[in-house]
C-alpha cells in the first residue's frame, strides 16, 4: 500500500520539526518527506489540510486484559479503541490471569496481538513469579518472548532483600524495572487521598507518604545496584521533589503520569462518584499542580492513560467497593492537548505531542513515536482544533467508566496508520 499524505502539518518532536509538508509512505515506512520519491505512485492519497501528522502515541500503560479478564475486555474491542485514540505503540502490565510469568504466556499474548494487524503490543514481565514478590521470574526467557522489562504491576514487594535481588539481577543485565512506588503496609486499603475530603467523605485514605516511603527507598537501592527504574503513575508534589532530586543526582530514572492526574483533584470524587476511584488515588490540587510544572519541565518523562477496563459490576457500587480503573486509549490525545490548552500558551502543540509519543518511547527504548525518513509508518491524524464530548455510548473499548463523562475535549483522531497500514479512517 502506498500512500500519500498531503498538505498536513507533520509535527514530529523527536526530529525537532512543525511544518506543513506531505508525506510518502510505502512498504510500511516512510520513504519520503516533501517530495515524492522517483516513480511513486500512490494507491491511496489522503488530503490532511487543517490536521496534525503527528507519530503514532505510544502508551507506557494500557491494560488490555487478556489472558483472564475477557469479560471486562478483549484485545479486540481494547486495540481497536486504540485505533480510534491513534495509538500505534503500547506497553501492557502483567497483571493478567495467569500473570505474564512465563514465555511460553508472552509469545501467544503477542501472537494473539500481531494477528490483529492494529497496534504493537509491548508486555512487561512478571519480576516475581506469579506477582507473589517471593521468586525471581526468569527474566532472560521473558525477554525474548518479548518483553521489553519488568513489573510488579500495582502488588508490592514486601521483602526488600528480595527488591535488591531483583533490581541487582535487572542491571546487570540492562533490563528496565518498572515500579509503583506504593508502600507495602502505609495506605493499605484506602480508597482516596489523605485529606480533609476523605475525612468529610468517611472514605480511607492513602497518604502521600506511601509514595514518598518507597522512593526513598527505592533510590537507595538503585544507588547500590545501578538498575535502571521506570516509575509508573507518580501522583504528589512530595514524590515529584524527590524524582526531581534523584534524576540530577544521576540516577538511571524516568517517571510518567497518569493522564488522569494531570487534570483532576480528589475533589472530583464529588458525591462519591466511583468512576473517579483510581489507583494511585486522585490527590490535591497542589498535586496536580506539580504535576503539571514537573511534565514542563521533564521531570516526568511522559503521560499515559493507565488503560484499566472495568465492568459496570465492579463500578457501579459504593466508592470504596468499586474496582479502581477508567478507560483512557480514546482520551489519551485529547486529555493531553488539554494540558498543552489550560496552559495558556507555556505548553506548545509539539510538547504536548512529546509527552504522548517521542519521550513515551524513549523509555521504552523502542525505535517508535517518530517520523523520521525510513522509519516504520505509525502515524496518527488528528484535527486539534474539532472537539468532542466523552460519551459511554460512544466509546469503542469495553470498558466505559471514565471520570470524564461529559467533559467537551479537544483533539479528534480521523485516520490512524500502523506499519503502513491504514487501520482506522474517519475521513469521510
Amino acid at each position: 500500500m502506498k500512500i500519500h499524505i498531503k498538505n498536513g502539518r507533520i509535527v514530529d518532536p523527536a526530529n525537532g520539526m512543525d511544518a506543513v509538508q506531505d508525506m510518502f509512505i510505502a512498504a510500511g515506512k516512510i520513504v519520503a518527506l516533501g517530495q515524492a520519491p522517483a516513480d511513486f505512485i500512490a494507491n491511496k492519497t489522503i488530503d490532511a489540510t487543517g490536521l496534525v501528522v503527528a507519530p503514532g502515541l505510544v502508551d507506557l500503560s494500557a491494560r488490555l486484559r487478556e489472558p483472564g479478564f475477557e469479560y471486562k475486555a478483549t484485545l479486540e474491542s481494547e486495540l481497536q479503541a486504540a485505533m480510534r485514540g491513534g495509538v500505534t505503540s503500547l506497553v501492557c502490565p502483567p497483571d493478567t490471569d495467569p500473570v505474564l510469568d512465563e514465555s511460553g504466556l508472552v509469545e501467544m499474548l503477542k501472537q494473539r496481538a500481531r494477528t490483529q494487524n492494529k497496534a504493537h503490543v509491548y508486555p512487561l514481565g512478571a519480576l516475581t513469579v506469579g506477582l507473589k514478590g517471593e521468586a525471581l521470574t526468569e527474566m532472560a526467557a521473558l525477554t525474548e518472548a518479548g518483553c521489553i522489562g519488568f513489573s510488579q504491576a500495582e502488588t508490592v514487594i514486601q521483602d526488600t532483600n528480595v527488591l535488591q535481588r531483583a533490581l541487582q539481577y535487572a542491571g546487570t543485565f540492562g533490563y528496565t524495572v518498572w515500579l509503583r512506588a506504593q508502600d507495602a503496609f502505609i495506605g493499605k486499603g484506602g480508597v482516596a487521598h489523605s485529606g480533609p475530603l476523605a475525612s468529610r467523605l468517611g472514605l480511607s485514605g492513602v497518604p502521600v507518604m506511601a509514595e514518598t516511603i518507597a522512593l526513598h527507598t527505592l533510590f537507595e537501592l538503585m544507588r547500590a545496584t545501578d538498575a535502571k527504574v521506570h516509575l509508573c503513575r507518580i501522583s504528589s508534589a512530595a514524590g515529584l521533589e524527590l524524582v526531581r532530586q534523584a534524576k540530577k543526582q544521576g540516577l538511571s530514572l524516568t517517571c510518567d503520569v497518569g493522564a488522569h492526574h494531570v487534570h483532576l483533584t480528589d475533589a472530583d470524587i464529588g458525591f462519591f462518584d466511583s468512576n473517579a476511584r483510581l489507583t494511585p488515588p486522585l490527590r490535591s490540587q497542589r498535586d496536580r499542580d506539580a504535576i503539571r510544572i514537573a511534565l514542563q519541565d521533564g521531570t516526568i518523562d511522559a503521560i499515559c492513560s493507565d488503560h484499566t477496563p472495568v465492568d459496570d459490576d465492579e463500578k457501579l457500587l459504593p466508592f470504596a467497593e468499586a474496582s479502581p480503573g477508567a478507560t483512557g486509549l480514546e482520551l489519551l490525545l485529547s486529555l493531553a492537548l488539554k494540558w498543552a490548552e489550560e496552559s495558556r500558551g507555556e505548553v506548545s502543540l509539539g510538547q504536548a505531542v512529546s509527552r504522548i509519543t517521542a519521550d513515551a518511547a524513549r523509555v521504552t527504548g523502542l525505535p517508535c513515536g517518530q517520523l523520521g525518513v525510513g522509519r516504520v509508518a505509525d502515524v496518527c491524524l488528528f484535527d486539534p482544533a474539532e472537539r468532542w464530548t466523552v460519551e459511554a455510548k460512544k466509546l469503542i473499548s469495553q470498558g466505559k467508566h471514565t471520570p470524564f463523562l461529559g467533559y467537551e475535549l479537544p483533539g479528534v483522531v480521523k485516520a490512524t496508520i500502523v506499519a503502513g497500514h491504514l487501520a482506522f479512517d474517519a475521513m469521510h
